[in-house]
């Protein structure tokens, strides 16, 4: 017999040990994985912890602990992530969305006039939440978004069409996905890799994309490409902004200022750190 309550208590247990969560984390996995398993949510799993789990269930149940024990994401286990109260398919072949992202969609938000349709570039789109969030935000706008990876804009489109989200998705690394008429922007996004490769954090990471984390000795391969890109693409006066590590702010506002770009700037996450830098095209 297995209930609820009793694969609280020893589970919880088992991912504190395997993975080094503390009690509340280890306590809300076992719930995320049992509600997975049960189809139900927090409320039935507490009003029911002595219940006996249908053999079924318990099946199910085993599989997706013994990945997650194992390090496997949660988000990749259940194949879904919750990006500004949207949920979004996820699989291996994108990066897991994560809340410091939000910060940068909500400064591009608050780059866009309101009087005008204007438009819009994500690059390396991954799971399209940038775009697609962007795109349900301001439907007036046009956005377009490339990743190099097809197997991402595959995951990116079923977002879009289930999310009911009008984005043009290319095929591409960084700029050179765009076709040949694709004009200029008034915005340009990215959320790159920025982690540098001998990072010890990239071990905890090992089953999302290392192409989608992974930018050369110190991090900013990538942001020295899409801000060296970003004068032929910009309209003037647009706004070019991206995500970045927590100690890559200075270096990332010194790329922009070299670059041409004005009022550069870096804005910082709940956490107090330098989360997304930003500039604009002198106009």
């Amino acid at each position: 017999m297995s209930t609820p309550g009793e694969c609280l208590r020893r589970d919880s247990q088992r991912l504190r040990d395997a993975l080094k969560l503390d009690v509340s984390e280890a306590r809300l996995e076992v719930r995320i994985l049992l509600g997975h398993a049960l189809g139900v949510g927090r409320a039935w799993l507490i009003a029911h912890e002595h219940d006996e789990i249908p053999l079924v269930a318990q099946a199910v149940y085993g599989k997706i602990l013994e990945k997650r024990l194992s390090g496997e994401p949660i988000a990749y286990i259940l194949g879904e992530r919750e990006f500004f109260g949207r949920s979004y398919k996820v699989t291996p072949d994108v990066l897991i969305p994560r809340p410091e992202t939000e910060l940068l969609v909500e400064l591009a938000l608050s780059k866009l006039a309101a009087s005008r349709s204007l438009r819009i570039l994500d690059l390396g789109t991954g799971s399209g939440c940038i775009a697609i969030t962007l795109a349900l935000a301001r439907p007036d706008c046009e956005v377009v978004a490339t990743d190099q990876s097809e197997a991402a804009l595959a995951v990116a489109r079923e977002n879009g069409e289930r999310l009911g989200a009008k984005v043009r998705f290319c095929q591409g690394s960084w700029y050179e996905g765009l076709p040949e008429n694709a004009g200029r922007f008034d915005v340009v996004v990215s959320n790159p890799p920025y982690i540098a490769r001998d990072d010890i954090h990239l071990a905890g990471l090992s089953h999302e994309p290392q192409t989608a984390l992974n930018a050369g000795s110190d991090g900013l391969d990538d942001i020295r490409v899409i801000v060296a890109g970003a004068r032929d693409y910009l309209n003037t006066r647009g706004w070019l902004m991206f995500e970045h590590g927590w100690d890559q702010g200075e270096a990332c506002r010194e790329l922009l200022a070299k670059a041409g770009l004005i009022d550069v700037g870096t804005e910082k996450d709940l956490a107090g750190h330098g989360r997304v830098s930003f500039g604009r095209l002198e106009g």
